[in-house]
């Protein structure tokens, strides 16, 4: 998997590229990263890739002219994605599906925005993390990559642990619990401690729909949708 981010701050990903997981992956060549600067793009002397906009308005706009010649000077196909706080969530279905490109291009964008044209000529996603602003795409380009690069084999070692994680299946994950069995007071459950993997399963089960309920009842509601209509 590889991952072209088109950044005004590439500095902003020298310690988080090379930190933890992500950090190995890219360093044994399982996930690659193409950090390219914008502004070395700008033909403004002073590498300016900001602008007034159109129509007035408070705050600058990303020019164009930068954008257009970082995304041209990349080297194979891939998905492009705008980071944008207006644009379709991300989600775990939408991180598996992304998931199937060989190569995904994200443009961070800054400022009071990035000029529409950049988008109607190159962006296939505009994704947001979240319903709310943040001062540049760059959060959301790392959260993107992570999100996706647990997929990629050989990032994990417990691939299967995948599938009891928080938003697979629509629920959200069960309490996780390790040594020791007590602690101020506060114990394991002896369910945990039982040995009895039935026992365990259904527990965890049954924890993952009240965690669910109590904290996303949004989630909830269409599980328990899909399990009445069995969609």
């Amino acid at each position: 998997m590889k991952f072209n981010i088109l950044t005004l701050f590439p500095d902003f990903f020298e310690s988080p590229l090379k930190s933890s997981l992500i950090g190995k992956a890219a360093e044994s060549g399982i996930i690659e990263f193409n950090i390219v600067d914008i502004r070395h793009y700008s033909e403004d002397k002073h590498r300016r890739c900001d602008d007034y906009p159109y129509g007035g308005g408070c705050g600058m706009v990303m020019t164009p002219g930068p954008v257009f010649g970082a995304m041209e000077a990349l080297s194979g196909p891939s998905r492009v994605i705008l980071a944008s706080a207006s644009g379709k969530p991300l989600n775990q279905a939408l991180v598996r599906e992304l998931c199937t490109e060989e190569a995904i291009t994200v443009i961070c964008g800054h400022y009071e925005g990035i000029d529409q044209r950049v988008i109607e000529k190159y962006v296939d996603d505009e994704i947001s993390i979240g319903d709310y602003v943040l001062s540049g795409g760059e959060y959301a380009a790392l959260v993107i990559a992570d999100s996706m690069s647990r997929f990629v084999p050989g990032f994990m070692s417990n691939t299967a642990s995948l599938e009891d994680e928080s938003y697979e299946n629509g629920l959200l994950e069960y309490p996780q619990y390790t040594r020791p069995e007590e602690i101020n007071g506060l114990k394991v459950p002896e369910v945990l401690l039982s040995g009895h993997h039935e026992k365990i399963e259904k527990w965890r089960n049954t924890k993952r729909l009240d965690k669910t309920r109590d904290v996303r009842p949004d989630l909830y509601k269409n599980f328990i949708l899909k399990q009445i209509t069995g969609d």
